[in-house]
């Protein structure tokens, strides 16, 4: 029978799911790091909220673990690539708790365009200023959001009903589901530009960090109110306190900060500020639904190998697993390629399989290629959400299956139309089992997506790899692999480095400026 864990406060119903599954479970709390390293050798599965941290220590220590569920949307607390590479499967639940988050995002706009807080507490001392708080109204202002995917979706139907006007930035946001959404699709600059309140509903990642810093914030209407029921890190949170103490910001409501728990903060006392501590989830709806979704897929994976919400794993049965995994690797990178090279927000893209590839469960390869292309926008997207995630932006995602061979075995093509013309790479087993790009835009280019890579579309001429080798080498960086392929001597280029380190962005810059160079990307698989 397996055993499993749960180690984070949770409704009492997700243990008894368990028991009726035919699942062991152990409910053991508040356990320091040292002390769960002690037990978690005897588990199947482990099942966390946001306490638990689970290390590289806690995994090597976890001989038997098979599965994390994390009850929740955030894995912040897992360390998901060393629990891939000691073959634990790591879920989480992420829509358990999206109306929750939603509806706190609106309450806290009601909060601070009314002054909620300061208001209750003056009233409590025993003042009457009804002077003092004098507060907006929301019908007929304008919602900025940052981010429309499905938390900002569901923000933008109660706003709607409101009264508001809502604008929108995503970069996933076509204009058919903008329309289906009732929102108005901008860029950042004029969201910034024509918001009076603006709400944020975007993951953490390399692009989103600070996308409110200081330079944006001073682009913002005077007056325009800020919520945040996010993460933190995407506000410059100084910037923001001398926004609210200029006055240029009439009000921020933050339920995330940058370190968190945020015991002490520079914001705290700052006027025209509401605070609360991370309480977006935090409803007794949200916190059954998370905690029976996870018991629910630990059990289906540990008793039938279902898999449901993996961030590491692909849904499949266990009879598919042996020969799609391989596959499954090939277009992610695939995706993640076109996902990092694209210049555009793309409203379509299609996944071709050759030979036989042809011959397999289509829809995992998919979900590989979906994952891969959205990752760089969301830390939550995973192989089964993905298609979903990809149906709510209004992607338009086409499936082609080509039973003949052609110049290989078996082949993968990810295909995008563009505003420079439809592109497509492509993709293929050396062996079975070892992925390998063989096709990139018309270009024939055999190399292996790994690590910190140099993309380079140049001018083919003598000595322009020397000058590229020449730069790389006076910035330390070494070559680990080097791939170029060419569409006619004399024509378009394209050059693919690996690099044993990443490029600082100085380099990358003078790369840029090379003669012959007419775009240069760091990439990162």
């Amino acid at each position: 029978m397996p055993k499993v864990l749960i180690s984070d406060k949770m409704d009492p119903q997700a243990a008894q799911i368990f028991r009726d599954r035919g699942v062991e479970v152990d409910e053991i709390t508040g356990l320091k790091p040292e002390e769960l390293i002690k037990i978690i050798g005897d588990y199947d599965g482990l099942a966390i909220r946001s306490s638990t941290t689970v290390t590289k220590e806690i995994l090597d220590a976890a001989t038997n673990l098979k599965v994390i569920g994390r009850a929740g949307i955030g894995v912040d607390n897992v360390d998901i690539p060393y629990a891939s590479s000691r073959g634990v499967v790591v879920m989480n639940t992420p829509f358990g708790n999206s109306i929750t988050t939603a509806e706190h995002a609106i309450a806290l706009m009601f909060a601070v365009a009314r002054q909620l807080p300061e208001a209750d507490a003056s009233t409590q001392a025993g003042k009457w200023e009804k002077n003092r708080f004098m507060g907006v109204e929301l019908t007929g202002k304008t919602l900025g959001l940052i981010g429309a995917g499905n938390i900002g979706s569901i923000v933008a139907s109660r706003a709607l009903g409101l009264k508001m006007k809502v604008v929108a930035f995503d970069p996933f946001l076509t204009p058919e589901r903008a329309i289906e959404m009732g929102v108005e699709k901008v860029d950042l600059d004029t969201l910034l530009a024509r918001a009076d309140f603006i709400t944020l509903h975007t993951p953490l990642t390399d692009q989103t960090r600070n996308i409110l810093s200081r330079e944006n914030l001073a682009k913002t209407k005077k007056g325009v109110r800020i919520v945040n029921c996010a993460r933190g890190g995407l506000i410059d949170e100084a910037a923001l306190k001398e926004g609210l103490e200029s006055g240029h910001i009439a009000g921020a409501a933050l339920d995330v900060f940058a370190v968190e728990p945020a015991k002490e903060n520079a914001l705290f006392g700052t006027p025209n500020l509401v605070c609360t501590p991370h309480l977006g989830a935090s409803t007794k709806e949200a916190q059954v639904n998370v905690a029976l979704q996870v018991a629910e897929q630990l059990s289906d994976y540990l008793m039938t190998g279902g898999v449901t919400n993996a961030l590491n794993m692909p849904s499949l049965s266990a009879e598919e697993a042996p020969k799609l995994k391989p596959y499954m690797a090939l277009a992610e990178k695939l995706g993640s390629l076109v996902g990092q090279l694209a210049q555009d927000d793309l409203d379509n893209i299609a996944v071709e399989v050759e030979g036989a590839a042809a011959e397999l469960n289509i829809k995992p390869i998919t979900g590989a290629v979906l994952a891969g292309f959205m990752r760089r926008y969301s830390d939550t997207v995973n192989m089964v959400n993905a298609p979903y995630l990809a149906k709510e932006r209004g992607l338009d995602v086409r499936e082609v299956r080509h039973a003949q061979e052609g110049a290989y075995q078996t082949l993968v093509r990810i295909t995008v139309n563009t505003s420079e013309g439809t592109r497509s790479v492509a993709g293929t087993l050396f062996g079975n089992a070892n992925p390998r790009l063989v096709e990139i835009f018309g270009i024939s280019l055999e190399a292996e997506l790994e690590g910190d890579m140099l993309y380079i579309v140049n001018e083919d001429a003598p000595g322009f790899i020397g000058r590229v080798g020449t730069t790389l080498g006076e910035a330390g960086l070494n070559i680990g692999t080097f791939h170029l392929g060419r569409r006619s001597a004399g024509g378009e280029a394209i050059l693919l480095l690996t690099i044993d380190s990443a490029i600082p962005q100085p380099v990358l810059d003078t790369i840029s400026k090379l003669p012959g160079v007419k775009r240069a990307k760091a990439l990162k698989f």
